[in-house]
């Protein structure tokens, strides 16, 4: 009996082994999956190691000088030695600074009132006013904070002024398009954008490859249809769900969240629309070009929404990031939809405002749908 047990337990060790060897064999062969489980926890490690900062540093600032004078002199040169703000713009007048601030290209706007110094040398106590671009909370939070430090550093040198131990001045920072510095106003569009892209990239990366796995693709390659009849074809309706999709998320942000849409509805539809369009024809050259089968492709859409959601701006301050994730970031598609997204919604911001966003995202979606279309194959093999 015990020696029957041991040719038992023997076969069955054997059997185990058998399927331990063809597994690694399998996973050998199988390139993409191997890869993937390599690249994306190096991919992780980078991306929190090296671009991710919840301390933003050199954020972009404009400044109006009100008055040529020593005190205001000195103040911006402080801002221009600090590493929380980046002076960009010296602002001629208040339009000028509205519209810096609705544009997006300064987070931050400081005012030197006329008769700041004056002030200062009589002790009446002015007020330095910053208006900040609050879509973001997490990125001008701490530099809000900061400023007053920054200035009373910058006066420490300057002569003629009352040491009376108390502040010589206050801050007056308007928190512009969320005042509130509420939370849901900033997630809610970006997790449109997040949704979405996740979504589509599944949906579409999986078209071609179910096509394949269930035996269709034979039929499908055999009609008089060209490449890009088949990716129209495929991408349309999915354009329905995903435009389904964020009228819900906008609805239940609108409804729930108490999230306003300042802006035009019929620009934010439009630019959505795009936005869901670029994400499908990624999704379709992912499953077009390199995914052999629904596992693949699957894989290849989370190595793509990866870094969306890392370098876009959605979780971490954009900003704040190092100049070669930004620039990374500006290759990928949800880094465009959340400055558009937020741009209208919070800011009420118009197409001129949002061009270059605009420009990027159908760029991106051309250069997908090209090489979707003329890397497509025609065989099986």
């Amino acid at each position: 009996m015990s020696v029957l047990a041991a040719i038992g337990a023997d076969g069955f060790w054997r059997r185990v082994g058998a399927m331990l060897v063809k597994e690694f064999l399998q996973l050998r062969r199988d390139r993409v999956t191997l890869a993937t489980m390599i690249s994306i926890p190096m991919l992780q490690l980078t991306l929190f190691g090296y671009a991710i900062n919840t301390t933003p540093r050199y954020l972009p600032t404009a400044v109006l000088l009100q008055e040529s004078s020593d005190v205001g002199r000195s103040i911006l040169a402080a801002l221009q030695n600090t590493k929380f703000f980046k002076v960009t713009r010296l602002l001629r007048d208040e339009n000028e600074l509205d519209q810096a601030l609705a544009s997006g290209s300064v987070l931050f706007a400081i005012e030197i009132p006329a008769n700041f110094e004056r002030a200062l040398r009589r002790g009446d106590d002015p007020a330095l006013l910053i208006a900040a671009d609050a879509t973001d909370p997490v990125a001008t939070g701490p530099a809000i904070a900061a400023l007053s430090e920054v200035v009373n550093t910058a006066l420490v040198k300057d002569r003629g002024l009352p040491d009376t131990g108390a502040p010589l001045f206050e801050i007056r920072a308007h928190e512009r398009y969320n005042p509130a510095a509420s939370t849901p106003l900033n997630i809610v569009p970006g997790l449109l954008g997040v949704i979405l892209t996740l979504t589509m990239l599944i949906f579409t990366s999986l078209s071609v490859t179910r096509e394949t796995e269930r035996g269709t693709m034979e039929s499908l390659l055999a009609m008089p249809i060209t490449p890009l009849e088949i990716m129209l074809g495929k991408i349309a309706p999915y354009v329905l769900v995903g435009f389904a999709q964020a009228a819900l998320i906008l609805g239940a942000g609108v409804v729930m969240f108490g999230v306003p849409i300042v802006g035009n509805l019929a620009l934010l539809a439009a630019l959505t629309t795009l936005f869901i369009a670029t994400n499908l024809a990624f999704g379709y050259t992912f499953s077009t070009t390199l995914a052999q089968n629904q596992l693949q492709a699957i894989q290849m859409s989370m190595m793509f929404f990866l870094p969306n959601m890392m370098l876009s701006g959605f979780i971490f301050p954009f900003l704040g990031m190092p100049r070669w994730a930004q620039v990374i970031g500006e290759y990928l598609p949800l880094t465009h939809f959340i400055r558009i997204v937020r741009a209208i919604m919070l800011k009420g911001a118009a197409l001129s405002q949002l061009q270059y966003d605009t420009l990027a995202l159908a760029a991106l979606m051309a250069l997908a749908m090209t090489i979707a279309v003329t890397r497509f194959r025609r065989t099986l093999d």
